[in-house]
């Protein structure tokens, strides 16, 4: 989103141990700390953070890793009778998701193409439960290793489905650092071109619904399917495409972005955050839950 102030100290372990050192220290020194991902769902107080910064971005490894998880993936992916048993792809939880999935497409690895174009982390995606293309990120998890920031010890997460649900994932409800994401995928031997095509095409749509004209942070509201539309539409309905405060507006071409048009402050996204729950109730009845994370203090 481009706003948003700065923060005392900014830390990029470059493994494990080191960020375990970290975390050592930040707790004796009883210091906050805030896991910062690739930032693409964040918003950032214009007064900055008041504590650590720990980044996960160089923790970004990718590669094949042998295993036998489910044959059965929970969405429709190429494949043939020559394919292969499923193989997973890990990763470092600061690979960013653009990275996995070339990788993936380079090694002919199909089931992550919705997720091409999605910037971002792996362990950001996980974190919120991304969700491309009625794709979610849980549809393709095999197993995640994390770090419980109560005990430092670490620990793997089997994926289990009852876990989770749309955008919600439950690392949200645990205190811990996600430092590894396990993907199942379909080796799919000569299938290098039509999974690179299947990945431009979501890009293609990506780009088409206007994701990248101005700086923004995706889709701000949560969908909500029992009120039977998307919240960008009745956004939409509601008049509020357009609507403008400050330098952050509702972006004319689509009701769940909000774009900074040039000089937007976190203060201007937030208040109109508020002003569309506001007037969609009014309107509706309906609550916009946001989907966004907002960091350090908004008043």
């Amino acid at each position: 989103m481009r706003v948003g102030g700065a923060a005392p100290l900014f830390v990029e372990p470059h493994d494990e141990e080191s960020l375990l050192y970290a975390l050592t220290v930040f707790r004796e020194c009883d210091a906050p700390y805030f896991v910062l991902g690739g930032g693409s769902n964040v918003i950032v107080s214009d007064s900055g953070f008041e504590g650590a910064v720990i980044s996960t971005c160089k923790l970004n490894d990718v590669a094949l890793e042998s295993g036998t998880p489910d044959k059965s993936l929970s969405h429709d992916v190429p494949c043939s009778a020559e394919s292969r048993p499923p193989a997973i792809v890990t990763c470092g939880a600061g690979a960013a998701v653009s990275a996995v999935v070339s990788f993936c497409t380079e090694h002919e690895r199909a089931g992550l193409e919705s997720f091409a174009g999605l910037p971002g982390t792996a362990g950001g995606a996980l974190y919120m439960n991304a969700r491309c293309f009625d794709v979610s990120a849980s549809d393709v998890l095999f197993s995640a290793d994390y770090i419980d920031c109560q005990t430092l010890e670490r620990a793997t997460y089997a994926c289990d489905q009852a876990d989770w649900a749309y955008k919600v994932s439950p690392f949200q409800k645990k205190h811990c650092i996600i430092t590894r994401a396990r993907f199942k995928t379909r080796h799919i031997p000569g299938a290098q071109q039509a999974i690179a095509e299947r990945c431009r095409r979501f890009a293609r749509e990506r780009s088409a619904k206007g994701h990248f004209k101005c700086p923004s942070a995706g889709s701000v509201f949560k969908n909500n399917r029992a009120f039977g539309k998307p919240s960008g539409k009745i956004i939409d309905e509601c008049g509020l495409k357009g609507v403008q405060i400050g330098g952050a507006q509702i972006a004319p071409w689509h009701g769940n972005f909000i774009i900074n048009t040039g000089n937007a402050t976190a203060r201007d996204v937030q208040q109109l955050v508020e002003h569309a729950q506001d007037e969609v109730h009014k309107q509706t009845g309906f609550v916009l839950e946001p989907e966004i994370i907002f960091c350090g203090k908004f008043s």
